[in-house]
């Protein structure tokens, strides 16, 4: 009898819980976006978050959800970076790429990341410290970088989503040997180009040690030729030679000689200067250079080199410049900046920069003064032939000389610099620079111009008194605070614009290279009209290596 009342309770409970139902709760839909998006981008490519994220498909629904959540929760999305409050609605869309900026010296690197600043809205790239923080490898990412720095690997592996500033292999160009065999092929196959012209005769050698200098130069004919018209001739009417380390910069290295004994004399001082043992020094340190100090106790401006070390040596005719008396008669070398694109479009900036020596010129031969005091062996006085800034007391344009050593080379009045002379010298290095690239493209080992990188060359030209224009060499990651404080920093900030103008925006076709919009443009010439005109960018060759 109690089991048969107890089933009757648990009937009676189970019927009244069957006339209540379940308990309706409300629920107002407050998702956090910023999260699913973070696990997006740490997943791995291939998922549906993904998809969505490259716009491959689109989910239903998605904005009127985002709108009805706004409207009942307002202010809940206003923190947060991927709501845009001007339009009401949340951004579904990622950064455009992640950017890695770390140039190699502090002054570069400040001119870069303010023109990055101004030219990229900050709506469309996230900064990051390195491409290990990119959300996965195959994140769009954007680097300018030092070479040994740039992870090299990772651009091959994504030539879709990868862009960096340099070039894996460039030798043909920057390695002064390289580029003597890049020019002497090329004049092979096309023996009426620019490039006869242009760049002066060069004779390669290579040396280990001072000893085998002889044999080093006996399949080089023009020295010899010439050692052999010298003979018997004053100083100053012989045939004078520059010689250069090929895989040196900064001037360091280069020397003057017109006999063969003048050569072996280099050679031999250099290696008396060496350590005598490997790491043996002699624990001075060479200190920066001060106002007030005396530049020949200060500054290490005749620098030797180890020979072993550096093995590889390039000589060439020595190639009276073009002086200006309103500069004091100084030597000055012309500094462009060419940018490389790709597989590969090539532009020269139209701002170009005079580079002039610290002393008025004399010529080889007429000075035997020693640069260092003291020395028990007289050597030339590289002064008044060496225009490298570097080398000098001071770069600024300012500075307390009358005239200054660095100065835009289009602020040179037409007093100083015919327009018609200036107009030929722009227009000699354009064609030239166009057949100096093409000549690299045509030594696929040691010129591989990558579509996802770009790199900007110091290019150096002297102008002769008749006004030709002559190449000196070609620089990988130039020296850019050469240019001084003042009107040569000006022409370092203008390029950088035009760079990333060319590489990041685009023009002519619209978009660079990850979708950022440029202005509406023409087409042909057209577009490089525009290009020149927007960034200062002159474009001199367009080559398609189907690497594109």
């Amino acid at each position: 009898m109690e089991i048969r009342e107890q089933e009757g309770e648990n009937e009676g409970e189970e019927s009244v819980e069957k006339k209540r139902g379940h308990k309706h709760r409300h629920f107002t839909w407050t998702p956090k976006f910023s999260d699913v998006y973070q696990s997006v981008e740490t997943s791995e490519p291939g998922n549906d978050g993904w998809a969505v994220k490259e716009g491959l498909v689109r989910t239903w629904g998605e904005q009127p959800a985002a709108k009805r959540t706004i409207a009942l929760n307002p202010g809940l999305y206003e923190a947060d970076p991927l709501f845009d409050s001007s339009s009401s609605q949340l951004n579904m869309k990622p950064p455009k790429f992640y950017a890695v900026i770390d140039y190699e010296d502090s002054y570069t690197h400040a001119i870069i990341r303010a023109a990055f600043s101004s030219m990229v809205s900050p709506e469309v790239y996230i900064l990051i410290p390195t491409i290990d923080d990119l959300p996965s490898p195959s994140s769009p990412s954007f680097q300018i970088r030092s070479y040994e720095s740039i992870p090299f690997q990772h651009l091959h592996d994504h030539p879709r989503t990868a862009l960096a500033n340099s070039y894996v292999i460039r030798k043909a160009l920057i390695r002064k040997h390289y580029l003597a065999h890049t020019v002497r092929s090329y004049l092979v196959k096309y023996s009426d180009s620019e490039l006869r012209n242009h760049v002066p005769v060069t004779v390669d050698f290579e040396v280990d040690y001072a000893e085998f200098l002889d044999e080093a130069l006996v399949e080089a004919y023009e020295l010899g030729e010439s050692f052999m018209r010298n003979e018997g001739k004053d100083a100053s009417d012989r045939e004078w030679w520059i010689l250069k380390p090929s895989m040196t910069n900064r001037g360091i290295g280069i020397r003057l000689f017109s006999t063969e004994q003048e050569l072996h004399d280099i050679f031999d001082q250099w290696e008396m200067d060496q350590p005598k043992s490997e790491g043996e020094d002699d624990g001075e340190e060479v200190q920066s250079a001060t106002p007030d100090a005396e530049p020949s106790k200060t500054r290490n401006f005749d620098s030797g080199i180890i020979t072993s070390q550096v093995r590889h040596f390039i000589a060439q005719p020595y190639i009276p410049p073009l002086l200006l008396p309103e500069y004091q008669k100084r030597k000055f070398h012309i500094r462009t900046y060419v940018l490389s694109v790709g597989a590969v479009r090539v532009y020269v900036y139209t701002q170009m920069l005079a580079l002039f020596a610290e002393v008025p010129y004399c010529a080889p031969g007429t000075s035997v003064e020693s640069w260092v005091n003291g020395d028990t062996k007289a050597a030339m006085d590289m002064r008044p032939h060496l225009t490298n800034t570097c080398l000098q007391a001071t770069t600024s344009s300012s500075s307390s000389s009358t005239t200054p050593t660095v100065q835009p080379l289009h602020s040179l009045t037409s007093s100083v610099l015919p327009p018609p002379l200036l107009s030929s010298i722009t227009t000699q290095i354009y064609t030239t620079t166009s057949t100096l690239f093409r000549a690299a493209v045509a030594q696929p080992t040691n010129f591989q111009p990558l579509p996802n990188a770009f790199e900007v060359f110091g290019v150096d030209w002297l102008v002769d008194p008749e006004g030709k224009v002559h190449l000196l060499e070609v620089n990988a990651f130039p020296d850019f605070k050469q240019s001084g404080e003042e009107e040569g920093r000006s022409v370092v900030e203008g390029l950088w614009r035009g760079v990333l103008g060319v590489v990041l925006i685009g023009l002519g076709q619209g978009k660079g290279f990850f979708g950022l919009l440029g202005h509406e443009s023409g087409e042909g010439k057209e577009a490089k009209d525009d290009v020149e005109r927007k960034w200062g960018m002159k474009e001199v060759l367009d080559l398609d290596m189907g690497r594109r």
